[in-house]
């Protein structure tokens, strides 16, 4: 965390315009030296970085410029709303990708084989924006099925209350992760499929839907319980963009408004609560992974 904080502090400080940009360009000079020396930006970089890490040991994220509003407050508010979509996408692309690995693991080298790995790899390769763009030009605009813009309201209770509008904003994240997942299940059930257990459970003469159930599957799926935590930097990076290109009002769109204006502590917050969620995510996956698998019990 303390190495990511660093990396994004470094960054921040380095966009055009600096932290004079949130004065605007009619600021006069006396305007400016008095706001960096309230708000310590007249002080060398690494003594800012240090005072920045002292106040994040006491839980202090800052306060927002632009806002005007403490930034735990401002995170506090959204961080539930893009807990419910990361978590709808990751639900439905588990339950999408899963199947469809192991399908393509017993048509391994068939047409549909083929045509799902086509259809993953054209879907990883897209960008998050474009494929937002086109699942609007397509269901909201051509097929008028679904609205353009996600739920809009300042609570988890107000977004679920439009259901309609979080199909797009979800599926359009779950994309990716569906690619990912699904080619992960494929490459392990190919693997556990080649196993003795399993050889052995045909030649007993057990259903063939059997031994994908009870061997196959409950083997293969143990690795990909890994992969979710591995793969939460890149879904929160999806949100970022999905949320601004649907106007979803979570944190991603937060970040992205913070990033436009140059507002430093609210992307440094940001940053610091990405980082702890992205450590958890792996550590919860290694504990997940350890009452999957009794061999890693004993």
């Amino acid at each position: 965390m303390i190495g990511v904080v660093l990396v994004v502090f470094l960054i921040s400080h380095l966009l055009p315009g600096g932290p004079r940009s949130l004065l605007g360009l009619q600021a006069n000079p006396v305007t400016v030296r008095q706001f960096y020396a309230a708000n310590g930006y007249n002080r060398p970089l690494p003594v800012q970085f240090l005072l920045y890490l002292r106040r994040l040991l006491t839980g202090n994220l800052g306060f927002s410029y632009h806002y005007n509003e403490p930034v735990s407050t401002l995170l506090a508010q959204d961080l539930p709303k893009s807990v419910l979509m990361v978590g709808l996408a990751y639900l439905v692309g588990l339950v999408v990708a899963l199947p469809i690995g192991a399908l393509q693991a017993v048509r391994h080298n068939k047409p549909v084989d083929y045509a799902l790995t086509g259809g993953s790899l054209v879907a990883y390769s897209m960008p998050t924006f474009w494929l937002g763009l086109l699942t609007i030009l397509l269901f909201a605009v051509r097929l008028r099925w679904l609205p353009a813009e996600a739920p809009q309201g300042a609570t988890v209770g107000q977004i679920l209350a439009d259901p309609r509008g979080l199909v797009l904003p979800v599926l359009t994240l779950a994309a990716g992760t569906v690619a990912v997942f699904s080619r992960f299940m494929r490459a392990s059930a190919l693997e556990v499929l080649i196993q003795d257990y399993v050889r052995t459970a045909r030649g007993k003469g057990m259903a063939e839907r059997r031994v994908l159930a009870r061997h196959v599957l409950r083997n293969a799926i143990l690795p990909t319980i890994t992969l979710i935590g591995l793969s939460l930097p890149a879904v929160l990076s999806g949100a970022i963009v999905t949320e601004s290109v649907f106007n979803y009002p979570g944190m991603g769109l937060l970040f992205w408004n913070a990033a436009l204006s140059h507002d430093y502590p609210l992307l440094l917050g940001f940053t610091v609560v990405v980082a702890a969620a992205t450590i958890a995510g792996s550590l919860l996956a290694d504990i997940l992974y350890g009452f999957a698998d009794p061999r890693l019990r004993v």
